[in-house]
């Protein structure tokens, strides 16, 4: 019991290779990962270079090709239940989903059937489609973990947060475009 798998050496998949994605592809290399990524557009070479990570245009082809698949995309209509029951068939036996990102990127129903059938390795979710209610099934299962929303719950994460609220409202206020501007259709 208690037995987990060595991520050195693994595959690590990551969809959307914003600021977050980034960071996580730093991160996991570090632990001996090969890193490879989906994202609307490819980084330019000298990123995909610092980060030593690999541009898969084919997103089925890197849900089936790698062992964890770590979601940082934002939800649109486009990635709406992008996790879907035919996804998760195309996972390998043995690897993990992990979703930091928004609840609705994953077909929880789908997903649920493939864990309780221990079709894939398991699950690692910080946000839920119905959040904050979570579906009781997950509960159940020994091939999850699952956390309350908390990704950014650090004294320093909130800080920053609420620096750049001041920052946006200064710049705005100036009369300039805020960086953190939230675009009509953007979710």
């Amino acid at each position: 019991g208690m037995l987990g798998h060595c991520i050195g050496g693994k595959k690590l998949g990551i969809i959307g290779m914003g600021r977050i994605g980034q960071a996580v592809a730093r991160r996991a290399s570090g632990f001996g990962m090969s890193i490879f990524y989906h994202n609307r557009r490819q980084l330019p070479p000298a990123v995909e270079e610092s980060l030593r990570a690999s541009f898969v245009s084919d997103l089925d082809e890197l849900i089936s090709e790698c062992d964890i698949i770590s979601l940082h995309c934002p939800h649109t209509e486009q990635t709406h239940e992008m996790i879907n029951a035919e996804r998760i068939g195309k996972m390998k036996a043995s690897s993990y989903l992990i979703n930091t990102a928004r609840g609705d990127l994953v077909d929880e129903d789908a997903l649920l059937t493939a864990l309780e059938n221990e079709k894939i390795g398991g699950a690692g979710f910080d946000v839920y489609q119905n959040e904050p209610d979570i579906d009781p099934r997950f509960h159940a299962l020994r091939n999850t973990v699952l956390l309350p929303h908390m990704g950014s719950a650090t004294f320093e994460g909130r800080e920053a947060s609420g620096e750049r609220v001041i920052t946006n409202i200064r710049v705005w206020a100036d009369g300039h475009r805020p960086p953190d501007q939230v675009l009509d259709g953007w979710v």
